[in-house]
Order: C-alpha cells, then structure tokens, then sequence
C-alpha cells in the first residue's frame, strides 16, 4: 500500500507540473501575441503665411547740447510717424517710445575724448495684422533717410526689418496633426498587409513637437520671413493581431 501511495503522490505531482507547464507556456504564448505591435512615424508639411508683423524704426542722434539731441529726436520722431500714416497705418497700429537721451561723460567708465557728450536715440513700433503692408513699408524707407534720419538696426536696440509671426498657430495646428495621424496610420495599414496581420487598436501615440522654419531656408524662424513651413513628425504604436 505505501508504495501504491508513494505511486500516487508521485503521478499526481508529475500531473500538477505538467499542467502548470502548459498553462505558463500559454501565458508567455498570449503575452507574446499580446506584445505585437509596429510603430510608425507621421510626417506633415504645411506652408502658412504670416498673420501678424512688428517693425521697430530706430533712430539715433548725437551732439554737444543735451536740448539739441532731444529736439533733434523729437523731430525725427514726427517724421517716422507722418510717413507711416501716410503708408495708412492708423493710430492703433503705431506706438511711439519715450526718447532716451544719454550724457556719454556721465557714464562710470567715461572717456573725456568722445566727439559727442549726447547720444540719443527713439523708437517708433508698427504693431499690424496687414503683414503685406508693413513688409512694403519696410522696403520704402529712402525717404526717411533722405530727410536725414538716421535709422537703426539690431545695434540699437531694434531690427532693420519687420518680425513676422504666427499668431493663429492653433487654427492650423488641429490640421497638421491630423494630416500627421492619417500618414501613420497609412504605413501602419501598410506594413501589417505585408506582414499577413491585421492593424489593431493605438496603443500608444506622442503627437511630437511642431517645428516652425522661415520659408527662406533657415533651419529655425528668427522672425524675419513671411512665409513660414510647419513640421510635424508624430510617433503612433498600434497592435498587431
């Protein structure tokens, strides 16, 4: 009887691992079903124009007398404003900055030998959602500098040109994305055919970061293009059955 017993214990025991075998090779044979999957990337292009500029006009003044480059300043400043409304900018898009006038030997570090003890300068901003038009204000400035107006670049606190930017961002970013998403999926659709599957749910998706460029060939939008290309690459993991 004791070995019948040991006989018994022993089948039994060889039955329990023989089953719990089967059931763990099951589990890793569903685990790895469950584990397929391709991940693609979508890609999206999109050229948009500018919907908003800023274009600061600088302008600088020296001389011996601080009431002089003041005045001097003053004056310049009414010319900009003049030749900007006569371009058919309207109060609300201007905005004229205080003048900054400054004494060169009152300075920490001064020198006494500095041709002029004055240095000024003043700003005037066109803030406009007719992008078209400050562009063609920008390129017709010789008359400001025939009157003498000495305008200013980046040196001076302001830009040569107008900044252009994209403020309905958001009215194209929806498109973008979804132009993206429809490309993945495409390769995705694609890629289970050629491997005799069949595309299953998303399981995991980063929609990726929008990169904005100038249309003039930069790699990064500085501002000073019109023309702007939007980039998207969005990455989509999708099950495979």
């Amino acid at each position: 009887m004791n070995h019948i017993a040991r006989f018994l214990t022993a089948l039994l025991v060889a039955a329990g691992i023989a089953i719990a075998g089967f059931a763990v090779s099951q589990g890793l044979e569903r685990f790895r079903m469950a584990d397929r999957s391709v991940t693609v990337k979508g890609l999206a292009e999109k050229d948009v124009e500018s919907d908003f500029a800023i274009w600061t006009l600088s302008f600088r003044r020296a001389g011996a007398e601080f009431s002089g480059v003041q005045q001097a300043l003053a004056a310049d400043r009414e010319k900009v404003l003049t030749f900007l409304k006569a371009r058919g900018f309207t109060d609300a898009e201007l905005e004229a900055r205080p003048l900054q006038v400054q004494d060169l030997l009152a300075r920490e570090y001064a020198q006494g030998n500095v041709p002029f003890r004055f240095n000024g300068t003043g700003q005037v901003l066109v803030k406009s959602a007719r992008v078209a038009e400050v562009e063609q204000a920008a390129l017709a400035v010789d008359p400001l500098i025939q009157q003498g107006i000495q305008l200013g670049g980046e040196n001076e606190g302001g830009r040569s040109g107008p900044r252009f930017q994209l403020r309905g961002f958001n009215d194209v970013k929806a498109p973008l994305l979804a132009e993206a998403t429809r490309n993945a999926r495409e390769q995705a659709e694609k890629f289970a055919a050629e491997a005799g599957a069949q595309l299953g749910p998303l399981k995991n998706a980063n929609q990726g970061v929008i990169r904005i460029t100038g249309d003039d060939g930069n790699d990064f939008d500085d501002g000073s293009s019109r023309g702007k290309r939007l980039r998207v690459v969005s990455t989509f993991e999708y099950e495979l059955r």
